[in-house]
């Protein structure tokens, strides 16, 4: 259930245009509509089939084409272009009724204006610079939220800039069915991870619903020994495995029965994002760790203490990030080094940060945890590899909810964490930590993040226009 298929998806391309100009120039308009379409497919930045729609004329056809948008399951948004000048009150009424997400795109055909032979005919036929203002003002006027990008259609900065509203799209099309399963409930006494989870589905699509651990057991204890030593075996051959002693062997396998059973679990439900919570393990012999970092890695998300907010939001996050370099994790602003010039924190968890944003090969250990009163866990060890990323938190404020991202810088940890067998990544908040973590806090951030090397603040100011909430960036 947790795999992420862009295939699936369809984006539909509308060409806006009018009667005015005859039939000439109007079969021109849709035959470079189709040249345009052709090579935005054919660019390895847009993930999403676009197909080409007719070009509207009158406001019969565009309402028409906008109830087939909605009516059509696989499509995950619209792109509009204005190839000529298209009147714009002929888009009312459809745009009034559009409920899939929109991206305007002010292109033109020809890439160079063609000086020595430009007549009023070619200038009337590509009159984008013209048209597509027309529709900015409707758009604008109508309130509607959308994202505009300006350019050439085969320019690569153009292409990357609708290939990631088109997998925030498709991000978004998943929120609509996500189910999340909340195993046990929230930290006691904590705060930021309770919410309105009415408020949240209304405004996100996913729903979220509790289950007793026992629910969860039926399908850990169905896991046979023999199924249980067999992902063991997988386990020594893709992670390093310092130790393999009887101890290390028990907690491994009762790992393994744990992510067998969970991911039965989630699959019978049809559960793309899921909480646990150390204060609620009865019957478990360990806190699912491992099983968790394994899970998130396969797509799906997940909050600790019951947070799932965060576990939705990280779903959200793995399918933007889908095929990308870099990963996306569960994390926890741990602790700070305060060291004059050399500002930065320590982000980690209990045992579950995902192993896809790992520089390296990981390491499968057996360590006490010191909190839930249960069976030393295993857990896979490794830091990050440095570089450019986002933290981002959603947040519910009552009466509307907030994104709160903030741009960092990866960094090596300065010593190894000898002592501390846990997943880690050490980052420089921007513009750094004394302005970067003041911020966070004043904007309400919470200490649970989604932590994406492979994504960038663009993808959540999209996202933040698509869900109409409020956006706060830091950087």
């Amino acid at each position: 259930m947790a795999k992420i298929d862009f295939s699936q998806y369809r984006i539909r391309f509308i060409t806006g245009s009018q009667h005015l100009y005859g039939p000439g120039p109007l079969k021109q308009v849709a035959d470079n509509a189709k040249k345009v379409v052709k090579a935005l497919n054919a660019s390895q930045e847009i993930p999403v089939k676009i197909e080409w729609v007719p070009t509207v004329k009158l406001n019969e056809e565009v309402v028409a084409a906008i109830q087939e948008a909605n009516a059509d399951p696989k499509c995950i948004g619209v792109i509009c272009w204005m190839h000529t000048f298209s009147p714009a009150k002929m888009w009312i009424n459809g745009l009034k009724i559009l409920h899939k997400p929109m991206l305007h795109l002010n292109t033109q055909c020809n890439q160079d204006i063609p000086w020595s032979t430009m007549d009023m005919d070619f200038m009337n036929l590509n009159q984008a610079a013209h048209g597509d203002r027309e529709f900015g003002f409707i758009c604008t006027r109508l309130g509607l939220r959308r994202k505009v990008v300006n350019g050439y259609f085969a320019d690569p900065l153009v292409q990357h800039e609708i290939g990631v509203w088109a997998r925030v799209a498709a991000a978004w099309a998943d929120s609509q069915t996500m189910k999340v399963a909340r195993i046990g409930d929230n930290m006691r006494e904590v705060a930021v991870t309770e919410g309105n989870k009415v408020s949240a589905q209304i405004q996100f699509g996913y729903s979220c619903n509790g289950y007793a651990v026992p629910d969860v057991l039926k399908f850990i204890d169905a896991v046979t020994d023999k199924e249980a030593e067999k992902l063991v075996k997988r386990y020594f051959d893709i992670y390093t495995v310092p130790k393999k002693g009887a101890a290390e062997k028990k907690s491994f396998l009762a790992a393994a029965k744990q992510e067998i059973g969970l991911r039965a679990f989630l699959e019978d439900g049809g559960f793309t994002a899921f909480t646990t919570t150390f204060e609620n393990l009865y019957g478990l012999d360990q806190l699912p760790g491992l099983a968790c970092q394994r899970l998130m890695e396969e797509g799906y998300g997940f909050g600790a203490e019951g947070d799932w907010k965060t576990a939705a939001f990280l779903r959200t996050a793995k399918v933007m990030a889908a095929g990308l370099p870099g990963g996306v994790s569960f994390m926890e602003d741990y602790t700070y080094h305060f060291e004059p010039n050399r500002q930065r924190v320590l982000g980690a968890h209990m045992l579950e940060v995902c192993p896809s944003i790992a520089a390296g090969k990981p390491s499968l250990e057996v360590h006490p945890l010191g909190i839930g009163g249960k069976a030393d866990p295993a857990r896979l060890v490794f830091t990050t590899k440095p570089g450019p990323a986002i933290n981002a938190t959603v947040i519910d404020l009552g009466d509307r909810f907030r994104l709160i991202v903030n741009e960092l810088e990866i960094v090596k940890p300065d010593k190894k964490l000898a002592k501390l067998p846990v997943a880690s990544t050490v980052w420089i908040p921007k513009p750094n930590l004394h302005e970067g973590a003041r911020r966070w806090i004043e904007a309400g951030g919470a200490h649970h993040s989604v932590n994406a090397p492979a994504l960038t603040t663009e993808y959540m100011e999209d996202f933040a226009r698509m869900a109409g909430i409020e956006i706060v960036e830091i950087k």
